[in-house]
């Protein structure tokens, strides 16, 4: 944990060595030596092309790090130029100009002197006179200082109205030499255009520069802005009154206002704005575009005729199930002869009614046609669980349709298709809109969907609930397996998952035999309960079942603040499970040898995706560097890219989505009222394999048990489905 001043302070130096630059985001690590006088001191901060030798006056906090010792955080920099012909010389030398190295930085200054810098803004062509410097020179050093002094301008402006280096430097790349002249006319923009720049962030700028409260260019940002908030709530529209109020009433202004704005932007088609059954539904621009394509995509699939034919599907799955030696139930052996008959189907079901045996089974009757067949789902840990359990290669969602960064987009597509005549998708229930769009405009015509999951889960963590979706329209096939098993039946956490999704409340009072797997423990207290989570994962639970604390036990929490959110668990968990003192600080962050941590966004040079679960094998702390072994693999991560990943003792429950453990742990307190809901216990409860402890409250389970009002989400893909309706 870093300490810092509480009052900003200004230093000035010349910067001697850069220790450390990213590039992409400018944060930057260097020392400095300052004037008039004094020892080396060590910063830390956001700079666009920091070059050794330049004047610099920094505005910032001293702060003590636990491992590095006082550094200064600099918030706020100026470029000083150099004014000596000597200073101006190391300054152009130093590589901040592209094609302008140390010898042809002496010949300009030799030529201008102390002018240097005016020529360069003024009368640039006065460097053809000087030896090496032709036209083509010319116009890259023209370039070159044109973007060093449009930069320099543009934090220069922005630093008073607390946007970061980090974001100037990519407002410059986004909108190039015209950013400054962007930003004066229009901050909203910068809101609309750059992603990771909130609203209130531009607002801040606009109120500065004069802008009114009742701008249209504000209205319009602001509605955006709130529409995509409800988008992130999961909707993939808003009713349109509903929008003009939410905005009104964030913004302060008057609903007319927000009624000219989103007339405007539909003029620009940032958004859409359709008419369905009565109601009038505002669509950001790209999820109406998902949204429609999704029914048109199912639709064409649903139309096409199946590419692999049964003669006789009965012989084809008696011989199947006799080879696997299994006998099926009567819902579970309709799962499969529809399966042979459809085009698409939708296979549904909670724990321990035998889904996993069904896949399997399809999968073997369609291998006997010799048809191509490809497992996907939507996450790393769920495709490798699918692998496992039928023996054959699983590709996440993304992998499969060859997603590339570099080419900003997927490989497959409608014009060059999955090679499958089976495509089964397992945990369907956490695809998003966007995901499932790409997914069907991919799928060959001929071909078979399967798509498998648990409705009564949560729902995808993005806009949309497309399988419930799917099966609410009527156009597909849907086969609900309810039967739990006899052997799954001798689960109690089968049992009470299956209460729970039938609203009722599990017994609290175990049996406390050795064989159980299912407990409550009681504690009213969030701070004990934090106490008895630690002692259930160090020391009780590894002691009675024989489970490894960090291997196989997995902490879920409903949130992240709080006592008994994510945040505090981890903080407490990675000081009672690693002793390690080999670690690597990333602000109030600190990264232990043997930690567990979990990748939280795709990276797909790593080949790691969000959700991911490694744990961390080498630590550098001199080059403040880390790898973490992800299975069999061994991922390094620069200083830089340590904001990817997160200790992962424990997590929320979203993130578990799509994953199994031997044994999870789950706080279930009224400090989450907000949360409480049928869904969010359920899923939680079925992720664990061989125990499942919850701690808390009873009221706290009991109100999440009963609370099955499940937050809607606005969508119309399966009013869409139902009518037909979609887009050629």
């Amino acid at each position: 944990m870093q300490e810092a001043q509480d009052t900003p302070e200004q230093l000035s130096g010349v910067l001697d060595r850069v220790i450390f630059h990213n590039e992409e985001n400018g944060y930057t690590v260097l020392r400095l030596r300052p004037l008039p006088k004094g020892d080396m001191i060590s910063v830390v901060g956001h700079m666009v092309s920091p070059q050794p030798g330049a004047s610099l006056k920094l505005v910032g906090r001293w702060v003590n790090n636990p491992r590095f010792g006082r550094q200064f955080s600099m918030e706020n920099y100026e470029n000083l130029l150099p004014a000596s012909v000597e200073g101006i010389r190391h300054y152009l030398g130093s590589g901040l100009i592209k094609g302008v190295g140390e010898s042809m930085a002496a010949r300009i200054v030799d030529a201008f002197g102390e002018d240097t810098f005016r020529v360069l803004d003024e009368e640039p062509d006065r460097l053809l006179r000087v030896s090496g410097v032709g036209g083509k020179t010319l116009e890259r050093i023209k370039a070159g200082w044109s973007d060093h002094q449009g930069i320099r301008d543009l934090i220069m402006f922005l630093q008073p109205h607390g946007v970061s280096t980090a974001y100037a430097v990519r407002i410059y790349r986004h909108y190039g030499q015209q950013a400054l002249a962007v930003v004066r006319e229009n901050p909203y923009r910068l809101a609309m255009d750059i992603h990771g720049i909130g609203f209130h962030t531009a607002d801040t700028v606009a109120e500065k520069l004069g802008f009114s409260r009742d701008s249209e260019l504000r209205a319009e940002a602001g509605t955006l802005y709130t529409l995509q908030r409800l988008n992130d709530d999961g909707h993939v529209y808003v009713p349109h009154d509903t929008l003009i109020t939410h905005t009104s009433d964030q913004l302060d202004i008057r609903a007319d206002l927000v009624e000219d704005a989103l007339r405007t932007l539909e003029v620009e088609e940032r958004i859409v704005i359709e008419e369905m059954d009565g109601e009038l539904g505002v669509f950001l621009s790209r999820y109406h575009h998902y949204e429609t394509k999704i029914a048109y995509y199912l639709q064409r699939v649903l139309r096409s005729p199946k590419a692999v034919h049964f003669e006789n599907p009965e012989a084809v799955i008696a011989e199947v199930l006799a080879k696997l030696s299994i006998t099926l139930a009567p819902e579970q052996l309709e799962a499969v002869r529809t399966a042979t008959r459809s085009k698409v189907m939708v296979l549904t079901g909670g724990p321990g009614t035998g889904k996993t045996t069904i896949i399997n089974a399809i999968i073997k009757v369609f291998a006997e046609t010799r048809a191509k067949i490809l497992l996907a789902a939507p996450t790393g840990r769920a495709a490798k669980r699918m692998s496992e359990t039928s023996g054959r290669e699983s590709k996440t969602i993304h992998r499969l349709l060859e997603y590339s960064p570099k080419e900003d987009g997927f490989a497959r597509n409608e014009d060059n298709p999955l090679a499958c005549g089976l495509l089964v998708v397992d945990e369907a229930s956490m695809m998003d809109t966007m995901l499932m769009y790409h997914l069907l405009k991919a799928v060959p015509l001929g071909a078979t969907l399967l798509f498998v999951g648990d409705v009564h889960q949560l729902p995808s963590v993005g806009p949309g609930n497309v399988l419930r979706d799917v099966i609410a329209s009527g156009v597909v096939p849907v086969v609900e397996l309810v039967e739990v098993f006899r052997q799954a039946a001798e689960s109690e956490i089968i049992c009470n998952a299956h209460r729970i999704n039938h609203g009722e409340v599990p017994p609290l009072e175990s049996s406390r035999d050795r064989l159980s797997d299912f407990y409550f423990i009681r504690q009213d207290d969030p701070e004990k309960a934090v106490e008895m989570i630690v002692e259930l994962v160090r020391d009780h639970i590894p002691r009675r079942f024989g489970l490894h604390p960090v291997n196989d036990i997995q902490v879920l929490t409903p949130m992240h603040k709080g006592a008994v959110g994510a945040g505090n668990l981890n903080v407490r968990l990675q000081q009672a499970l690693n002793g390690q003192t080999l670690c690597v600080q990333r602000g109030e962050r600190q990264y232990r040898l043997d930690d567990k941590v979990m990748q939280i966004r795709n990276n797909y040079d790593k080949d790691v995706f969000n959700g991911d679960i490694g744990r961390i094998c080498l630590v550098d702390p001199k080059e403040r560097q880390l790898t973490v072994r992800f299975d069999e693999r061994n991922v390094p991560y620069a200083w830089e890219e340590l904001d990817e990943i997160v200790p992962a003792y424990a997590i929320s429950v979203h993130k578990s989505q799509g994953s199994e453990y031997p044994a999870v742990v789950i706080p279930v307190l009224t400090q989450h009222y907000m949360l409480l809901q049928r869904n969010l216990i359920y899923t939680g409860v079925t992720r664990g394999k061989r125990l499942v402890v919850l701690v808390g409250e009873p009221r706290a389970l009991a109100m999440a048990v009963k609370n099955n009002r499940m937050h809607k989400r606005h969508t119309r893909l399966a009013r869409r489905l139902a009518l037909g309706v979609g887009v050629g």
